[in-house]
Formats: C-alpha cells, structure tokens, sequence
C-alpha cells in the first residue's frame, strides 16, 4: 500500500468534517512522518548509532603548564579555542592551581602569604579572564582546573609560612615522589587547610564567569601519610584508639577516606551556594586506585550528591586494559547519575602517542556512552607521530558533528 492510499483511507474514516485548520495541521503531520522515514536511513549511514551525541557529552582538553605559552599569548589562545570549537570540543580545562601557586590575581593566596607575585599574560592580562571570555566566545564551558589539589612543592611559600598544615608519614618524612616530582601533602583533615581551599575555590566561581571547577588525583591523600601530630590527635580523640601502624589497615584507611569524603560534600555544597549552575567536576583514577592508594572514595562523593561530573583518568597504551578500565563498575554506576567521561592520553613531550591508538580508545568510549577528555592540549597535535595537518583531520573524524554543553540549569 503506497502513501497515497494511506492518506486516502484515513480520510475516509473521518466521518465528521474537519475544520480546514485541522486537516491543514493533519496533512502536515502525515508529510513530515514520510519525511522522516525518507531520510532516517541518510543519517544512520552519515552517523553511526554509538556517534549519536548525548545532550551533555563530554569533549574536552586540559590545558596544562607545558601549554602555558598557549593560556598566556592571546592570539595562541585566541587561535587555539577557534580550532577546538571546529573540531567539534566543548569543554577546555585550563590549569589555576599548580606548584602551589594559582594563576589569577588572588586575595586569597596573598593572604596567606604563598604567592608574592601573579601570574600575568605577555600584554598583562589575567591568564583566567582571558581563557573565560574566549572559550565563551566559541561556546566552550571552561572549568578551571586545581590540578594540583593537596599537593604542594617542598620549595613552595606555602610549605614555608604554614608547615602545620602539612601532614607526615609515620616515619616523621614529608614528602612523596609523583609525576610532578617531590611534593609535600596539605593535610586534607585539618580545618585551616580545608578553609583555604575552599576559599580559593569560591574566589574562583565568584571573581569569574567560570562553568564550575575540576579536581583530579591529587585531591586526595597517598595512604602513607595521616602520622602528623593534629590527625593522630583526632584520630584517638574519635574512636579512643592511637592509628595504626600499618597505613593499610582497613579502618585506618576508612577513617581516613570518610574525612576526605565529608570535606568534598562540603566544599561541593560551598560552590553551589555561590553558584548553583556550576559544574563540580572530578578526574580520578579507577576506584580501587583511588581508594586503597589515595583515600578517594568518589563514587560516594557521586552517591552523595556532590559530582556533577566524572572523567576518570585511563591512561593505557595496552587497548584492552583500556577496555577493561572503561567498563568498570564504578564507571556504568555514574554514568546512570551524571555526564561521565574518560580521560585518555594523547601524549608527552617524550612519548608521543599515535592517532590509531588515540582513535580506537575514542571509538570504545564512545560505543559506551561515555565523554572524552584528552590530557593535554599540545599534546593533540605537536607531539604527535604523525604530520599536525593529519592529526588535526583525524580528529575532526572522531567528533564530524557538534555536541554543544551548558552548565547546570
């Protein structure tokens, strides 16, 4: 039966005449479900079903200090958003927290007298208000980054006007060996730490038009420290027991996890307070990692309520323990709440990583419904095995089409 014949019959079964308006409105609608039959198979061909973009998909780039000549040059940046936005990215992360320094005039960090100077741009513009206004100007939601979350540089101001406020192992040293080097631990625990970082926080959703904020694996605490004087003393003062020598007891490590936990919901609440369409963004690493190494129990922060967004770090050249990671459970249990994403690795200066691993990574988390976040920006293209002109085309085949976000309405 054609659809003339369609149209013809059911007609026929409108006994009782219709007021022109109404078959007008009737005549339309029969057009447009043809229409829409007539091209569905066109798109399906142009855009498989995993690449149909969610409302709220993630595709976004940190912007690290090795991009630093990038966020401080305005027409580098200004040249940089422009390309993101037409290879079809959404979100950049620009670093504010790193070094134990931010990288915006702050009242905050001159109060406390760790920064005696501000990070400026080559013509003297605020580094932050300048990525805002021209990541907006591209519709991209910037999220500024406190990369370095607990974790300061031994050499830090930081360390030399507040050492109470970092914490210890329980052989009395200071200091651990991470991707940043050697660096000093600010004891999540202790409420002189808590209230600066939340400050520094607020300064940064209330002095800018920021989307919200990002937290990574270093807003957390490596399980071997928690021996300073204040934490042993409310450890005991809590559960009438001295902490275990032994940083991998259970309870220990429970105790621990749920201060962090508490301190988080807190500060989420904070923001929200301040701005309520702010995007309070975290980028772990798998849940096991985070919580046995590193006290960061987030799929609770997730439960809880304080996470609108999760982009956790998978960081493998291996694709199936790529694959492995991507399909946790933690993951498909975020995924059900909130935009939930992977973090993957486009390369270092001394590692390059190639565009066929890049590209099978992507196409996996996308056939899972999850965001891309890729670490780091000019590892995209400049580090890069291949020419930059055929890095740049292969991305544009990863995302052919637009997924536009917006903050939290």
């Amino acid at each position: 039966m054609d659809a003339r014949e369609i149209l013809h019959k059911s007609l026929v079964r409108l006994r009782q005449p219709l007021k022109p308006f109404l078959l007008l409105l009737f005549l339309l609608s029969f057009i447009a479900v043809l229409l829409t039959s007539s091209f569905a198979p066109l798109v399906q061909d142009r855009f498989p079903a995993f690449a149909q973009a969610p409302r709220q998909e993630i595709r976004g780039v940190w912007l690290t200090t090795n991009d630093f000549d990038v966020l401080t040059d305005r027409t580098k940046l200004q040249e940089a958003v422009t390309q993101l936005r037409q290879l079809n990215f959404n979100t950049i992360y620009p670093v504010v927290w790193n070094s134990g320094y931010v990288m915006y005039p702050s009242a905050v960090a001159q109060r406390v007298g760790n920064q005696p100077f501000v990070y400026r741009g080559t013509d003297g513009q605020d580094i932050l208000a300048e990525a805002i206004a021209l990541g907006h100007r591209q519709d991209l939601l910037v999220i500024p980054w406190f990369e370095y979350g607990f974790m300061a540089p031994p050499t830090s101001e930081l360390v030399e006007q507040h050492p109470n406020w970092f914490t210890q192992k329980r052989d009395g040293t200071n200091t651990s060996i991470s991707g940043a080097g050697e660096v000093m631990w600010l004891n999540p625990f202790h409420p002189e730490v808590q209230q600066f970082m939340t400050d520094l926080v607020l300064e940064t959703i209330t002095q800018y038009d920021a989307d919200g904020v990002q937290f990574d694996d270093h807003m957390a605490l490596p399980k071997e420290f928690g021996y300073d004087r204040y934490t042993l003393a409310l450890y005991n003062q809590e559960t009438h027991k001295n902490a275990p020598a032994n940083p991998s007891d259970l309870a220990w490590v429970k105790w621990r996890a749920n201060k962090l936990t508490a301190f988080m919901v807190k500060l989420s609440k904070a923001v929200k307070a301040k701005k309520p369409q702010a995007i309070f963004s975290v980028s772990p690493n798998h849940y096991v990692q985070a919580y046995n190494e590193y006290l960061q129990d987030w799929p609770d922060w997730v439960r809880q309520n304080a996470v609108d967004e999760i982009v956790m770090q998978v960081y493998r050249n291996d694709f199936y323990s790529f694959l492995e990671q991507i399909t946790l459970p933690e993951l498909q249990e975020s995924q059900k709440k909130i935009s939930t994403g992977v973090g993957i690795l486009t390369g270092l200066r001394n590692s390059p990583t190639s565009m066929p691993q890049i590209f099978s990574q992507v196409r996996a988390a996308q056939e899972r419904g999850l965001g891309i976040s890729f670490f780091y920006y000019k590892s995209l293209w400049d580090y890069g095995p291949e020419a930059i002109a055929q890095r740049q085309s292969d991305f544009k085949a990863l995302f052919p089409y637009p997924a536009f976000r917006s903050a939290i309405k």
